[in-house]
């Protein structure tokens, strides 16, 4: 019974999101690394792959080498063997959908905040409440209360927090060089990013300054929305905040740069802004840290850049980044729960933890497990990741964060494109996105 409602709600989100949405699905935590991913579609059972063998689904190919490493040492621990399938982001919604309203669910598997509420409201995933307080390797204050707090639904926890993501600003040295530009530092604000975008622009259009998608909202706009003192959606998450002047300016500030110093839209869509900054054609992204493997293992990118703290608002003051956490989740028909708990179990300890932040996968949540995080490309600026944790805002969610997430893309496109003006494109987003909020339950 519990399938064939997930599977009725699944479908009245999809005429939702076919009503409302035609664009891509807002980037996020490990979202973007479907850009370069060339990873193979798997689809997981909810028993095992081989035998006893847990499977472990996740959406990243850049985080499964070090994922692997610290599954085998548990391996090697415990003797439960597990094995990890990778599925890029465009289809690993669609895997887990089909095993949810077949039963037949990975063991083991990635969860992400705009997903999690229809998850737990259907009793998909495995309840860890109590688990979690039994145990003696994960110390849940140890986490930050935000991420903690997105995958704890009606006082209940359904997943262990994986890591934490800020954003921060990628440059082409060389680009900055040719043009006699300093390169970016802690005095910039985001009128100085405007102005250095318009001196790395080429008429002839083989540079631009800058690559954004509509659909980069956490790796791209939406900080600039919260450091100029706007919002997405409010607190209390009944109301949308496109109707806020800061708001209002940042999507006005970003369409501005996007009709005079990025590239045409449609190109943003077929290449993707981190594939157009490897290839050196543009000399600025704002890139999440989930995708440090591909940039610093990039050939191009070795060579020519570097990080730097994201611009700060002249009037507000405020370097903004927003953050949001994966979680480690487990299928409440999982054949093996207590082999599925003692992996996430070791994957939410200190020392598993420390291990991921060492290895440079990601940002590991644990508190005090990110110092060798930067140590894993000495090359480039890592710190300018951390150094973003000072002002931090959680990344816009409710329980429908797909739905009106994909409206927002579709509809920003008219501002990117000069189509229409963002006062305008901001009235009517936040007629329909204040519609979307109250029908939630």
């Amino acid at each position: 019974m519990k399938m064939k409602k997930f599977a009725a709600a699944l479908m009245g989100l999809s005429m939702a999101v076919s009503l409302t949405a035609c664009g891509g699905s807002a980037s996020s935590s490990s979202e973007s690394s479907s850009e370069t991913s060339k990873a193979e579609t798997t689809q997981g059972s909810s028993t095992a792959a081989t035998g006893d063998t847990l499977t472990v689904a996740i959406w990243d190919t850049n985080q499964e080498p070090g994922l692997t490493k610290i599954i085998n040492e548990f391996t090697q621990k415990t003797g439960i063997k597990a094995q990890i399938q990778v599925t890029p982001w465009d289809q690993y919604w669609t895997m887990l959908e089909a095993g949810a309203s077949g039963g037949s669910l990975p063991d083991v598997f990635w969860m992400h905040s705009n997903e999690i509420n229809k998850y737990a409201k259907y009793e998909m995933l495995l309840d860890l409440t109590d688990r979690i307080k039994s145990s003696d390797k994960v110390e849940m204050d140890k986490f930050p209360e935000d991420i903690v707090n997105i995958y704890n639904y009606n006082g209940k926890q359904y997943a262990v927090p994986k890591d934490i993501d800020t954003i921060a600003l990628w440059y082409n040295k060389k680009m900055f060089d040719e043009a006699g530009l300093k390169y970016p530092d802690e005095s910039w604000t985001w009128d100085d990013f405007k102005n250095a975008c318009a001196k790395l622009t080429k008429p002839d259009g083989s540079q631009y300054g800058y690559a954004l998608s509509p659909s980069n909202n956490q790796d791209g706009w939406y900080n600039m929305v919260y450091a100029m003192g706007g919002e997405i959606i409010s607190e209390d998450k009944k109301a949308s905040g496109f109707d806020k002047e800061g708001t209002i300016k940042a999507i006005e500030f970003i369409g501005d740069i996007a009709k005079k110093y990025m590239p045409k839209y449609e190109t943003l869509t077929d290449t993707g802004a981190t594939v157009l900054f490897e290839s050196g054609k543009v000399a600025m992204i704002t890139q999440g840290s989930w995708m440090l493997a591909e940039l610093c293992n990039n050939d191009y990118v070795k060579a020519n850049a570097d990080v730097a703290v994201l611009p700060k608002d002249a009037t507000t003051g405020r370097r903004v980044s927003i953050y949001n956490g994966l979680g480690w989740a487990a299928a409440a028909n999982t054949k093996n729960p207590d082999a599925a708990w003692q992996l996430i179990e070791y994957l939410g300890s200190k020392e598993a933890q420390q291990k991921q932040s060492d290895l440079g996968i990601v940002i590991s949540a644990y508190e005090g497990t990110t110092e060798n995080w930067v140590k894993a490309y000495p090359s480039f600026n890592l710190k300018a990741y951390l150094d973003m944790m000072k002002d931090l805002q959680i990344r816009p969610y409710s329980k429908s964060t797909v739905v009106w997430e994909n409206m927002l893309s579709e509809k920003l496109v008219k501002v990117w494109t000069g189509e229409s003006d963002a006062k305008t494109v901001c009235a009517d987003i936040t007629k329909e996105m204040n519609a979307l909020l109250a029908e939630e339950e």
